[in-house]
């Protein structure tokens, strides 16, 4: 094996153990390591793989301790700090509120300087005016530390946060100080925003306009959520951004420009060389596309690939593809070890390893382009099913044929067509919009063929979580399919895929029941399920911005448990942190039965819940306590102004409240009751097992009474809050309340989601939140 794919191995297997710790080592400890890798690398040579696996520890290490250093304070979080900084990257506008990357020039507290540099998340709500790339701003920010939500099959945002420099999150505070500075001048983001002006300037449909913004410079600001459906349907994610397939495409016509230009001119081979200049060319072309796309991670890493085999060929050093596949990937990890947080990161170097592994050449000209473009395909659908599987969740079966369609003429026609057109729009604006008319045709005719596509079956393919020991038996299983002909029984590659495809099931028995407590933030969702049926009570909030928490956290939550069918769904009531993503999990389960506490504030058709409803699931008693039926009697002459007044006037007492009964435990699910229907649910509930109960409302202080808590006696009881809440749920009278009943107290901001089970033959036994169970140290 070559000495550099050896090196790129073990520098990566460094990397990858740091990953998995769940705090780093001190620093003294990485001076160590380092001295024994320069000692191990010098004098011993039979042990210089090692000495690699130890200084990719370090470093990765180092930058990850780095990182989480430069976070904000945690003495600090919920503070005011002054702040001059950059507008970095490309601002996104929504109707609510504004969000952008602020690069951190000097911050101060209390008018004292802090000790902050790094890069800020922030959104400025309401009254935010224009804010163009590169600007500087003096602004008051609230900030605190980089958290996000941790939930099965969900994503890890703390972790985004670090590979990407992220600091800490806030908001802009109203402040008559806040002003622009100026800006730098000119700038690689001006100049992205500038052309994507350009282009909606000459486009007339809002959507072709999103998609040339996407495929010319990078710019997804204007694509929808819908968008991204179509697109993981389709399994073309990575072409609608630029992509890296894209910055080779951009290599290439560097090459053809070089050709082009010893064509026309073939004294310059006397100054200079053909072959040198050609990987000049190619370089600098990716270079400039490379920085049309914000230098992205994807573009960035084959910017590197590229880079490596231009250096190699103008040093006249020949190198096979998977020398120049290893040097780049000790180039990326150099240049950022954690790079591989990222899904791309694995996505693109196996993918390539695949190809490389598999396709031969089969000579030239269109009908070997078309082979390989079509095996192609069939190699990156079927090698890349398991990694999309372990980080997303969801795979799609129509993937091959669509970037079979998409590739070629998104890469070798759309994108060609649309850099031409903002070419123009430089040298020849009027010649600009025809063709920038003819990639919007192009690129809407692409999209309605990819639409029809993400609606055929099997589009979308969810699996519950994928077991390590899976992951790694299906990609062996992938090699051992695309074998070179002539290996005996290469189809027996399929049964490695069995784990991951058939994964095991550990279902409840009969009269045994489980429950999720989903970490949704301020708001409310729990995932119940029996050993044949699943309710979900809640799906947490909507914001104005789109972000819609059932479709973000309940569904893949349910994904990843392996639910694939909902029977009920209910709604405790109509506020949005409660009932927000109803509508995204009745959408994704329209057979569902649906009840809410108060339907008239529902966005969509839902039947009256009240107490006495009752039904039975394996052995397994489901009962609704609150609200009572008198209180929804009203006269059928005033039924248009019952219905106004009930709008109007939101009462939390309503709210459905459950009672789950198995075998060996009960659940209690109470969601925004307060005090005055406590008295209610006492009265109907009776005596019984052991019982695990949902804090009323948060925690707040107008519920949970010492009454009820003592008529309950629940074993322990779980509260679903956001982090550092504006409420300051639970409020601390509240927790008082519990603790001098002695109940424990679990908390999904603390725990992230909680996972409680019921078995038929024993307690309620509350299992480890995410938070605790997969601890990292990038993790709070």
């Amino acid at each position: 094996m070559p000495r550099a794919v050896i090196a790129a191995l073990t520098v990566l297997l460094g990397v990858l153990l740091v990953q998995w710790l769940p705090r780093l080592p001190p620093y003294w400890s990485l001076g160590v390591l380092s001295l024994v890798a320069a000692v191990l690398g010098w004098r011993c040579p039979r042990w210089r793989w090692l000495s690699c696996v130890l200084l990719g520890i370090v470093w990765a290490a180092w930058r990850g301790a780095s990182g989480m250093d430069e976070r904000l304070p945690r003495a600090l979080e919920g503070r005011d700090f002054v702040v001059i900084g950059t507008v970095a990257e490309l601002p996104q506008a929504r109707s609510d509120a504004t969000s952008f990357n602020l690069r951190i020039e000097q911050a101060t507290l209390d008018g004292k300087p802090v000790a902050l540099h790094g890069h800020l998340n922030v959104s400025w709500y309401d009254t935010a005016p224009l804010l163009p790339p590169c600007s500087r701003w003096h602004l008051l920010l609230r900030l605190k530390r980089p958290r996000g939500l941790l939930n099965p099959g969900g994503a890890d945002s703390e972790r985004s946060s670090l590979e990407r420099g992220i600091i800490a999150t806030g908001y802009v505070r109203e402040d008559p100080d806040n002003k622009p500075l100026g800006s730098h001048g000119f700038c690689v983001n001006g100049v992205r925003d500038a052309i994507s002006r350009g282009i909606a300037a000459r486009v007339h449909d809002p959507h072709d306009v999103a998609l040339l913004q996407a495929f010319s410079v990078g710019d997804t600001r204007g694509l929808e959520q819908r968008d991204w459906e179509v697109a993981r349907a389709n399994g073309v994610s990575h072409l609608i951004a630029i992509s890296g397939f894209h910055v080779g495409v951009a290599a290439v016509f560097g090459v053809w420009l070089a050709m082009l230009a010893y064509a026309i001119w073939p004294r310059l081979g006397w100054r200079l060389p053909r072959p040198q200049a050609q990987a000049g060319a190619a370089l600098l072309v990716a270079g400039i596309y490379s920085a049309l796309a914000g230098f992205g991670l994807p573009t960035v890493r084959t910017l590197l690939m590229i880079a490596v085999v231009a250096i190699a060929r103008c040093s006249r050093r020949g190198g096979s593809g998977v020398q120049s596949l290893a040097l780049a990937m000790i180039a990326i990890l150099l240049v950022d070890p954690l790079s591989v947080l990222e899904p791309g990161f694995w996505l693109s170097f196996v993918g390539v390893s695949f190809l490389m592994l598999c396709l031969q050449a089969r000579g030239r000209g269109l009908r070997a382009f078309l082979h390989e473009l079509s095996a192609g395909q069939m190699v990156m659908t079927v090698s890349l099913l398991p990694l999309s599987l372990w980080f997303f969740g969801e795979a799609s079966l129509v993937g091959a044929l669509s970037n079979l369609i998409a590739v070629p003429l998104i890469s070798f026609v759309i994108v060609p067509c649309a850099l031409v057109g903002v070419l123009l729009m430089a040298l020849c604006p009027p010649l600009a919009t025809p063709v920038l008319w003819l990639a919007a045709q192009l690129a809407h005719a692409q999209w309605w063929l990819l639409e029809q596509m993400a609606s055929w079956p099997g589009a979308h393919w969810y699996l519950p979580t994928v077991q390590s020991w899976a992951l790694l038996l299906a990609l062996l299983g992938a090699v051992w399919l695309f074998l070179p002909r002539g290996v005996p029984m290469r189809w027996l590659g399929i049964l490695l895929f069995l784990p991951l495809l058939v994964p095991p099931l550990d279902l409840p028995a009969e009269g045994a029941f489980e429950a999720w407590v989903l970490d949704v933030g301020q708001g409310l969702s729990v995932v119940l399920r029996t050993r044949e049926h699943a309710l979900v009570y809640d799906t947490g909030a909507r914001y104005p911005s789109g972000f819609d928490l059932g479709e973000s956290t309940v569904l893949p939550s349910m994904h990843a448990l392996g639910i694939n069918q909902l029977d009920v769904l209910m709604i405790s009531h109509g506020d949005n942190d409660h009932a927000g993503g109803a509508e995204a999990v009745a959408n994704a389960f329209p057979n569902a039965s649906r009840y809410a506490g108060e339907p008239v504030r529902m966005k969509i058709p839902m039947q009256q819940c009240m107490a006495g409803q009752a039904w039975q699931w394996d052995g397994v008693s489901f009962r609704v306590l609150n609200p009572a039926a008198d209180k929804f009697t009203v006269r059928l002459s005033a039924k248009d102004d019952a219905i106004a007044d009930q709008k109007a006037k939101k009462n939390n007492d309503r709210s459905c409240v459950l009672l789950i009964e198995g075998h060996g435990g009960r659940l209690l699910l109470t969601g925004d009751i307060s005090m005055k229907a406590e008295s209610q649910v006492i009265t109907a509930l009776d005596p019984g097992t052991p019982l695990v109960m949902l804090v009323p409302h948060h925690g707040s202080s107008s519920s949970s009474s010492t009454t009820f808590i003592t008529a309950i006696k629940p074993a322990f009881a779980l509260v679903s809050a956001g982090w550092r809440n504006r409420f300051r749920h639970p409020r601390p009278d509240t927790l008082a309340r519990y603790a001098a009943a002695h109940v424990a107290v679990f908390n999904t901001a603390e725990q992230g989601a909680m996972p409680v089970n019921f078995p038929a033959d024993g307690e309620p036994e509350r299992r480890q939140g995410w938070r605790q169970r997969d601890p990292r140290y990038w993790r709070e």
